[in-house]
């Protein structure tokens, strides 16, 4: 399969250490990578709290790295701004919500300069993402249900990753697809080998006896 972008890890912060999150941007850096992943959950949308606008403005000055900010909100088109006035280098949204305007909050983030995506629970549709697909960015398929970190991986999200990954191709866009939830070095190479360049990681990475190894070990396969 043709690769049209390189090989990422995004580490998710949410598996850090939350007394020291500035040690776990420090940690990703060390390993020799580049992005983070952020995850905004509303205790709505999932069933779980976790970070604010706040936070990311707060980590935003202590590090180098791209802000992948993932909100897991019920009206994610209300917060698009103050996370991208607090440093966000790119905003993905859910297609679930069915009451706030999806294209229209896609085009106010890439007018405020920033990069968008939109987003898949497991149990959803490759179809609902495709009116979107021209407008995206990135498109980031959930392979655990969003909520709680350290979950199996999805084994049945497999085929909608190849959909997503054959469109691309046949609609000749360029969006970065991208996998979050269970994640390991055994899971990692089947997503890959169907098209996946971007890579969310949380408790197999700072868990990981060297990360490092880890991260090399993941970006380096089938680029």
């Amino acid at each position: 399969m043709q690769r049209l972008h390189k090989t990422i890890l995004a580490p998710s912060i949410l598996a850090g250490d939350h007394a020291d999150l500035r040690g776990s941007l420090a940690a990703i850096e060390k390993a020799g990578l580049e992005w983070v992943h952020l995850d905004i959950m509303d205790g709505h949308f999932v069933p779980n709290l976790t970070f604010g606008p706040q936070m990311v403005k707060a980590l935003r000055p202590l590090s180098r790295l791209f802000f992948d900010v993932h909100l897991m909100l019920n009206n994610p088109d209300k917060f698009v701004d103050p996370f991208i006035d607090a440093g966000a280098d790119q905003i993905t949204i859910h297609v679930e919500p069915r009451d706030y305007p999806i294209a229209e909050t896609l085009a106010h983030i890439a007018e405020r300069g920033c990069r968008r995506g939109i987003v898949l629970n497991p149990d959803t549709s490759a179809d609902a993402a495709r009116p979107f697909l021209a407008h995206c960015d990135i498109v980031l398929l959930m392979t655990v249900q969003p909520g709680f970190g350290g979950q199996s991986f999805r084994k049945d999200v497999l085929p909608k990753i190849e959909t997503l990954s054959n469109w691309r191709a046949e609609l000749g866009l360029n969006y970065r697809l991208e996998v979050d939830g269970g994640v390991d070095l055994s899971t990692a190479p089947s997503c890959i080998s169907r098209g996946v360049d971007t890579l969310v990681a949380g408790t197999a990475f700072f868990k990981a006896e060297n990360r490092t190894k880890f991260s090399e070990i993941i970006t380096q396969t089938n680029n």
